[in-house]
């Protein structure tokens, strides 16, 4: 437990989660998921050695005591992808570590993740996620919460928007014009294309919300007022999809899967499709939409400065 730490190393993690917020802006989900994952770790280097060990000790890690975590943390029965995202955290605090403090990583950085299958959740069709939208406002007991439900499914397949996105958008952007400010991932801004559809319905949200949406507060209320939790939005999803007798990859995170490759399937561009999503990388596009490597590289010939001067090369040369 954290109190187990030493308070050399404690302070450490608590810089390191500072640095984090600071200079990639990290969200508050990550860094909490981040903090227990280095102080589980550290807690057991504790009860590894029998006492709290301070920077010094910590600081020379072997293989053999990263073996032995990894093995006391498989026996706890959790996945390998689980184990994966804890080493990976155990990872990038060493990192900071051995640039501030001049400390050995290697044995830390040497660590193999254990292999696991890459799973993305499966798109609906097109019917299944006008189903879904349809079904999801049935399950609420009150008519305000029932229009909430279908707004913010709405906005996930609408918008392409992550769960943590739709929720955190303040009440200040409305009325909901033809575009909406999105704040992602490492607090990245972007902003994607409201469709009249998706007005609509928010709107009739709004009207039907008994809570006072003034700017600086969250669009989205629980029904005490509060912000809306994520874990309501996934409630209310699985009831609707068991209703429908979908499977179980029918998530929130799976309306924004649809989204993209339904806008794929339209003839959509892979790097606007890149854009409206938030992403980094194109090649996280490319595996979010399962697009083939053939279409990807084409993208890639066309947009790199190079390799599309080439490509038009290629092309009057053909002609």
């Amino acid at each position: 437990m954290t109190t187990a730490i030493a308070p050399a190393a404690r302070d450490a993690l608590a810089r390191w989660l500072e640095a984090l917020k600071a200079l990639r802006g990290a969200s508050e989900n990550t860094l909490n998921a981040y903090q227990r994952d280095v102080s589980d770790f550290l807690s057991f280097i504790t009860h590894h050695y029998g006492a709290a060990q301070g920077m010094g000790p910590i600081s020379r890690i072997t293989v053999s005591d990263m073996r032995a975590w990894m093995a006391q943390v498989r026996g706890t029965g959790v996945s390998p992808r689980t184990l994966a995202r804890k080493l990976s955290a155990v990872k990038s605090f060493y990192k900071w570590l051995a640039e501030r403090e001049g400390i050995d990583p290697t044995a830390v950085l040497a660590t193999r993740a254990p292999r696991f299958q890459a799973r993305l959740p499966r798109p609906l069709d097109e019917d299944g996620a006008r189903a879904m939208m349809e079904t999801v406002e049935l399950q609420a007991p009150k008519d305000w919460i029932a229009a909430r439900d279908l707004a913010v499914v709405t906005m996930l397949y609408g918008c392409g928007l992550r769960i943590s996105e739709a929720l955190d958008i303040d009440a200040g952007q409305l009325p909901l014009g033809d575009a909406l400010r999105v704040v992602g991932k490492g607090g990245r801004e972007r902003v994607v294309p409201v469709l009249p559809i998706m007005g609509d319905v928010v709107g009739r949200y709004v009207r039907s919300c008994p809570y006072d949406l003034s700017p600086g507060t969250p669009l989205f209320r629980g029904a005490r007022g509060g912000r809306l939790s994520p874990r309501a939005v996934q409630k209310v999803t699985q009831q609707a999809r068991m209703q429908l007798g979908l499977p179980a990859s029918v998530t929130p995170h799976a309306m924004r899967h649809s989204f993209a490759t339904h806008l794929l399937n339209a003839g959509g561009d892979l790097r606007a499709i890149q854009d409206l999503l938030g992403h980094a990388s194109l090649s996280t596009t490319q595996a979010y939409t399962a697009v083939d490597t053939a279409r990807l590289m084409d993208v890639y010939k066309k947009a790199h400065p190079r390799q599309g001067h080439l490509a038009r090369e290629e092309e009057t040369n053909d002609k």
